[in-house]
């Protein structure tokens, strides 16, 4: 229908016998045609006026800019350059605990080697028969009786047992300070 009224050939009231109508849609007038109304017809060529555009003058370089474009261009160096320090730096982490799971096995197998030099068996009986050590007498054993409930008993009160104030002072910041 769109291309049809482009044409100009659409007419609207092509079904319509004049004479069913009393005039209301379409009027015979005494040998007058019948008013109808006519389409638009949009001319076929249409001149397109474009606006003139105004070339604005090339501006100078703000210093500004430069300024910022240089301080972004470093930036993205030293975070290239600290990117690369730390693949080199998780490298030789990766290095070290290799080195060091190395180091921990050497040392088990050491620790064992070590045991199995000493035979305190051997020690015991080498040194019990020069008689410079002999098995504990049953006198020499102490038992300790660990069913009484603990508490500290003080026997002997030494006569400092006062000391000022400034003086446990020092000695607690002297204490502190050896850790230094």
């Amino acid at each position: 229908m769109a291309s049809a009224v482009r044409r100009g050939s659409y007419d609207p009231y092509r079904n319509l016998t004049y004479s069913a109508y009393d005039g209301s849609a379409a009027r015979v007038l005494d040998g007058e045609e019948v008013l109808r109304p006519q389409p638009k017809v949009r001319p076929r060529h249409q001149e397109l006026a474009r606006p003139k555009v105004q070339v604005r003058q090339a501006g100078k370089v703000s210093l500004f800019a430069v300024v910022g474009f240089a301080a972004v261009a470093v930036l993205a160096v030293f975070i290239l350059m600290s990117y690369v320090q730390l693949a080199t730096v998780s490298g030789e982490v990766v290095a070290l605990n290799n080195e060091m799971e190395r180091l921990q096995s050497e040392e088990s197998v050491l620790r064992a080697r070590y045991e199995l030099a000493y035979d305190v068996g051997a020690i015991e009986s080498a040194v019990t028969a020069d008689g410079s050590m002999s098995r504990p007498q049953l006198g020499q054993m102490v038992y300790v009786d660990m069913t009484e409930p603990d508490s500290v008993v003080v026997y002997e009160q030494s006569q400092e047992v006062e000391t000022s104030f400034w003086d446990s002072a020092r000695q607690a910041v002297g204490n502190l300070l050896s850790y230094f």
